[in-house]
């Protein structure tokens, strides 16, 4: 039985979910989740239970002391709802976790509780894949649906995924078959700098999240630790020739790739983004925050944070593998 005690009649609610792990290349998506609720100043008003979901040999509890109390903090995933004002009132619900270690389907049918007890109106995951993309050039986001007719209205792909899947594609199925319409918003980082955090990629996924439910959303320091990242990776790649040479190779595939998309609706997007932004605050162009809190940017080419910051010579991804870019088109997961 869920009972919802506390939580306010919500206004067109969306639903937003990210989770770490498979889904989650750099922290891109789980991140994304992260800044809307700390942004907006989330409530959390439900956890599922650890015990029903997690292996805790795999996502181990932490213990940390609270004025000299030891208290444990389990792995399991979070709800939250953060109310948004302005000329478009909106509400949105915020599911946050880990992926779960078993049980999947019932994790599923748990979180869709939840989204039909608060009339939940659209669902959102987004998701994270490495993919052979360069971090010189935008971040590539596909929206991909199951729903025909909301791929149509929306403007998204339909997907035709085929493959091994992570708990963003059995949540969009469950979304389906329950008929409530869901989107998965899948962002590409590039495989040879995957260590987290990745800033462009989580500013990326919000700039689309934005556009896709019309909503004005602050974006804080995102854009200067998104620019701070990639001057970081940049000098990081001038200084090995290897990786130099294999950045060139990519941007090249990607501009011959992608040279239709510098379209009249592309420029359109942004130009609609930017009218959205010029009277409110928090401007695209805020100053301040750091790619990382330590300013370690080494950790950006390593393969292992304790192994050699050098990557080896990228290998032609496995078509089977959907961690490899031969999925950063189709798992998205599609």
């Amino acid at each position: 039985m869920i009972e919802l005690e506390g939580v306010p009649e919500l206004v067109d609610p969306v639903m937003v979910a990210a989770f770490e792990g498979w889904n989650d290349a750099g922290d891109a998506a789980s991140t994304a989740v992260a800044h809307l609720d700390r942004e907006w100043k989330g409530e959390v008003f439900a956890a599922l239970d650890a015990e029903d979901y997690y292996d805790f040999q795999v996502n181990r509890p932490t213990v940390w002391l609270d004025g000299g109390v030891r208290k444990i903090t389990w792995p399991t995933t979070r709800l939250s709802v953060v109310r948004v004002g302005g000329d478009k009132p909106r509400d949105l619900v915020l599911v946050r976790g880990i992926e779960p270690s078993m049980r999947w389907r019932s994790f599923c049918n748990e979180l869709l509780g939840f989204a039909h007890e608060l009339g939940v109106e659209l669902v959102v995951i987004l998701g994270a894949l490495l993919g052979d993309t360069p971090h010189t050039r935008p971040v590539p986001v596909s929206g991909v649906t199951s729903d025909a007719d909301l791929a149509r209205t929306m403007e998204l792909e339909e997907t035709k995924y085929e493959g091994p899947t992570g708990i963003v594609g059995i949540l969009q199925e469950a979304c389906t078959h329950a008929g409530v319409p869901a989107v998965s918003l899948w962002a590409a980082v590039p495989h040879y700098v995957s260590q987290p955090p990745n800033p462009k990629a989580t500013l990326a996924l919000l700039n689309r999240l934005e556009d896709l439910i019309d909503l004005r959303i602050p974006l804080g320091e995102l854009p200067e630790d998104a620019r701070a990242w990639q001057l970081g990776v940049d000098q990081l790649a001038a200084e090995d020739s290897e990786v130099a040479e294999y950045v060139q190779s990519l941007e090249e595939a990607r501009d011959t790739a992608e040279l239709p998309e510098a379209s009249g609706e592309a420029i359109a997007r942004e130009f609609e983004r930017y009218l959205r932004r010029r009277d409110g605050s928090g401007p695209a162009g805020q100053t301040g925050g750091h790619a990382t809190e330590s300013g370690d940017s080494a950790s950006y080419l390593r393969d292992n944070p304790t192994d050699r910051t050098r990557p080896p010579k990228p290998q032609r991804p496995d078509p089977g593998d959907p961690t490899d870019d031969g999925s950063a088109e189709g798992s998205s997961e599609e």
